[in-house]
């Protein structure tokens, strides 16, 4: 999978400008809508000039009635201009923001995981600030920036029409803009301030929901709500302050615009008095500062737009140029592959963890072997399924499946062939089909039905009404522990892949459950390789070889029965002793 990072521009990375590019063509249409919406604008100021100093002196009532009617027609092709302008820029902004957002989507599901950064709900809040950009492409905004450079059509205009009267308007410009970059570097630095207050709030408020159980029956509710409310107050002072940055700017803008009006009357006044310029020119001029200043007011809120974007943008960018995992280039896609599991020399760290999770780990599983690896909590076994599921890398040594470092395989393609049951059975919003099939290909509703009997799944879900459409909420809430473990075996075997990893597939469930799913495992998993994390003594059945692990090695390893036989007199010696127990199963 190649690396977007690789080919940014200078200016816009191409994650942005790609997309942009590919609607040129509307943007195209904008900007010709444009050019003809603001010279129809011209129409009004050129028809008052012409009807106070042609049709009045000379009472041409013929033709006012002439003007009229192509003021009408202007106005007419103007409003369905205007209409057509906003269809393409919605259009185009709607087809950026997709483009956009599933290539964001696909960055987020790439990502590694040792990259990571921030909280759930803070990467949560990351990705909404696509909203930022999606408002800016789909939004007036864009409209906005196609209008000013039209000022200085405007303000030609006026020097043809009133000659030196184009002075007042022109004094105008460099006062707005030098207003708003002013302004410009504050409120770049507020909003900067008001997002990360954003991402906080919102990560506390995805902790508080996802964890809401907890957080009620461990009356974490007090903290959580400090946390909240200082991050609205934050939030709220940094916006205040950048609300106030930006009415300097407006007010300035406001004051502009009139003292442009009443300059271009009084300047004009003056050489109507020395005949050097007609009642309807200045009536046309005085309208056209109206329209030249006009646009001026819109560069504030421009820039605090522009602002907000660039803030987001440059988020949203460094999250894109993270780099993604698996290959550089073009990663193997394993037909099938055998099981053949080897690691050498492996040593890994969590990022920010003090202690190494693995130390110079060895070790090989043959296919079709059955591997159980038990031992102490954080004695490592976990780390070595995210290992082998190429979730992480190993910060030392190689990881190999099938004689192939696990590096150059396309992980997605990689995870296809393996059965996964994690510790924590997360399911996701959507049915109970949904949530065995995920979509995969091959996968067919017959496999479905077969997997979900193997699980136990089939036994609670085969007598209700609606059964496998039954939908279930955020992470599979209203369903007990056991019956969230055997929806994520059904997932996990459903497919027949040739490799499996389990880790403490049957913590939530009852002993004769367990003992049921142990017996029609039995034939399932012969012939295939599998990784069986476990505490639980029973699921040993499932297993040919042990691997004890402590402080991130092995330190015991051989058949089941030798192993088990082994940890049995030492646990006995121990208890004879009264010292402590050892490494249990």
């Amino acid at each position: 999978m190649t690396s977007e990072a690789d080919d940014q521009h200078q200016g816009l990375a191409s994650w942005i400008t790609a997309p942009m590019l590919a609607n040129r063509g509307l943007y195209g249409r904008v900007i010709l809508a444009a050019t003809m919406i603001n010279l129809f604008g011209l129409a009004s100021s050129l028809f008052a000039m012409t009807v106070y100093d042609r049709v009045l002196p000379n009472n041409a009532m013929a033709s006012l009635v002439g003007l009229s009617v192509g003021l009408a027609v202007v106005v007419l092709f103007d409003f369905v201009l205007r209409g057509l302008r906003a269809y393409f820029v919605d259009i185009a902004g709607a087809n950026i923001d997709r483009e956009i957002g599933e290539r964001m989507f696909g960055r987020l599901l790439a990502m590694r995981l040792a990259l990571r950064q921030g909280s759930t709900g803070q990467l949560t809040g990351l990705m909404r600030e696509l909203e930022s950009l999606r408002d800016f492409f789909a939004s007036a905004t864009v409209s906005a920036l196609v209008d000013v450079p039209f000022i200085v059509l405007t303000l030609a205009v006026i020097a043809a029409i009133g000659g030196w009267v184009v002075l007042v308007p022109l004094a105008a410009v460099p006062l707005v803009i030098g207003s708003a970059l002013a302004t410009r570097p504050t409120l770049e630095r507020l909003a900067g301030k008001a997002m990360t207050e954003g991402l906080t709030k919102q990560a506390v408020l995805v902790e508080t929901i996802g964890g809401i159980e907890t957080v009620k029956a461990n009356g974490a509710g007090p903290l959580l709500s400090h946390r909240w409310i200082g991050a609205i107050d934050r939030q709220a002072s940094h916006a205040l302050r950048q609300r106030m940055v930006s009415a300097v700017g407006m007010n300035i803008v406001s004051a502009a615009n009139t003292l442009s009006y009443a300059g271009v009357v009084i300047f004009g006044v003056t050489l109507i008095m020395d005949h050097r310029l007609t009642m309807g020119a200045l009536i046309a001029c005085s309208m056209l500062t109206s329209r030249a200043v006009s646009p001026l007011a819109q560069i504030a809120q421009l820039l605090s737009r522009l602002t907000a974007t660039r803030t987001a943008y440059r988020q949203l960018d460094t999250f894109m140029r993270q780099p993604l995992e698996g290959p550089a280039g073009q990663g193997l896609r394993p037909g099938v592959i055998a099981g053949r599991i080897t690691l050498r020399n492996v040593g890994f760290t969590y990022p920010g963890a003090a202690e190494a999770a693995l130390r110079d780990l060895t070790l090989s599983i043959e296919k079709g072997e059955r591997v159980a690896l038990i031992g102490k909590v954080g004695s490592g076994k976990s780390t070595i399924a995210r290992l082998l599921l190429g979730l992480y890398e190993a910060s030392d040594g190689i990881v190999q499946i099938d004689g192939t470092d696990i590096r150059q395989f396309d992980p997605a393609a990689l995870r296809l062939q393996i059965g996964v049951a994690l510790q924590e059975s997360v399911l996701i919003s959507g049915s109970i089909r949904e949530n065995i099939l995920l979509g995969r290909p091959g996968i067919d509703e017959e496999e479905m039905l077969r997997a979900a009997r193997l699980s136990g799944t089939h036994d609670h879900v085969g007598s209700i009404a609606n059964g496998y459409d039954l939908k279930l909420t955020d992470r599979g809430e209203g369903l007990s522990g056991g019956q969230r473990q055997s929806i994520a075996l059904a997932r996990a075997l459903a497919g027949r892949p040739p490799m499996l990893v389990f880790d403490e597939p049957t913590s939530a469930m009852d002993g004769h459950g367990e003992a049921q799913l142990i017996d029609r495992l039995a034939n399932e998993v012969a012939g295939r390789t599998m990784v069986l994390i476990t505490h639980r003594p029973a699921l040993m059945r499932l297993a040919t070889r042990i691997i004890v692990m402590e402080a991130g090695r092995v330190i015991i390893d051989g058949p089941r029965d030798e192993v088990l036989a082994r940890q049995r007199a030492a646990m006995t010696a121990a208890s004879a002793n009264g010292g402590p127990r050892g490494v249990a199963a």
